[in-house]
């Protein structure tokens, strides 16, 4: 049985962040006192084996990785082969296998423009980070990465500025730190889907 968190006679919402590294997108949930439970492989904790939360989720952010099925790395899938695919999809099921279990009021999964929607189908919507990034004070996110969002959720208002620095992600240096500055989640992007799915 589901448990429900409370706190001075009053119900935490609890959001599920899956594949959640950089922690941005359930960032303004946090700063607003939801009780969030962040999952990522960097933690030690694979989705995949990741059992049921004990308590009621009222919203789902999952955020597969995105090495092996964005388009920007659609030269290199052939030499992969279908070992990487066969992961990147069994990380997305797994997600999917949250959703279904948990049966939370909203859910959203995100990812590139790529493969996947041959997998789970057309996203609900897509973005570029500067479509929101007159949300932050002061304004930024000045640049464009198209992401696809599939699910259950309120889509966000937009509140464009111009994207002065273009492609910026596909402009970053070699590093270790690469591969999480490219995925992280733009904090305009993230401010106004909490205000749009609180």
């Amino acid at each position: 049985m589901r448990k429900t968190v409370w706190r001075e006679g009053e119900v935490i919402k609890n959001i599920l962040s899956l594949c959640d590294y950089t922690g941005n997108w359930s960032r303004p949930y946090a700063d607003a006192g939801y009780h969030v439970i962040r999952v990522d492989l960097k933690f030690g904790q694979d989705v995949r084996l990741l059992c049921p939360p004990q308590v009621e989720i009222h919203g789902i952010i999952a955020q597969p990785p995105c090495t092996h099925l964005a388009g920007s790395g659609a030269r290199w899938w052939q030499a992969k082969g279908e070992d990487a695919l066969f992961e990147a999809l069994a990380l997305v099921d797994a997600c999917f296998r949250f959703v279904t279990i948990c049966r939370p009021f909203w859910w959203v999964m995100e990812n590139p423009v790529g493969r996947l929607v041959r997998f789970i189908g057309p996203p609900r919507m897509t973005f570029n980070p500067c479509e929101f990034g007159a949300w932050m004070t002061p304004p930024g996110d000045a640049y464009t990465k198209r992401t696809c969002l599939w699910g259950q959720f309120n889509e966000p208002e937009r509140r464009p500025v111009e994207p002065v620095e273009g492609s910026k992600m596909h402009l970053l240096p070699p590093g270790p730190d690469r591969a999480d500055l490219r995925s992280a989640t733009p904090m305009g992007f993230a401010k106004a889907f909490f205000a749009a799915n609180p």
